[in-house]
């Protein structure tokens, strides 16, 4: 049965979308480094911190998620969150099995510090906060169609893939 995809050839590694995406992301998390070592977290710990700053009690599980990560993965991070004073882990009262993790008040007082990131990434990176946004909503859309690709496929076709 003949591809319907176009046949593209063979690109070099700098043609790549998956490398331009990924160095940029080392990128973005370098450019971030010396803001958050002030601040005594890591990059990973940040976007934890930002999702509960959003809303806080959140699950492992929904944090896991929302990250696109295990929550095994998930879990030393938070217990280092927890031993910094960061945030507090805590069975569900409703549903043993789960764990609510909240944001404490030396937490949410980093929510102040973290202005300055974007400040700089916008002012690094020679794009406007409107080409900035709008390159967010392609890549968005980029994670999100291949996503659902992903779902819809047998699960014996997703061996040796991660």
């Amino acid at each position: 049965m003949p591809s319907s995809a176009p046949d593209i050839g063979l690109l070099s590694l700098d043609d790549h979308l998956c490398l331009g995406i990924y160095s940029a992301s080392l990128a973005i998390q370098r450019t971030y480094k010396p803001m958050l070592d002030a601040m005594g977290i890591t990059y990973p710990q940040y976007l934890v911190l930002n999702l509960l700053w959003s809303e806080d009690g959140q699950t492992v599980g929904g944090l896991a998620q929302q990250l696109d990560l295990e929550a095994s993965t998930l879990t030393p991070l938070l217990k280092r969150l927890e031993a910094t004073g960061h945030v507090t882990r805590e069975r569900n009262p409703k549903n043993e099995r789960q764990v609510l993790v909240h944001v404490t008040p030396k937490g949410r007082a980093l929510r102040s510090e973290v202005g300055c990131m974007g400040r700089t990434l916008i002012s690094n990176s020679g794009m406007s906060l409107e080409e900035l946004a709008d390159l967010n909503r392609q890549v968005r859309s980029l994670r999100d169609n291949l996503n659902q690709h992903l779902e819809h496929r047998p699960a014996n076709a997703n061996r040796g893939e991660r």
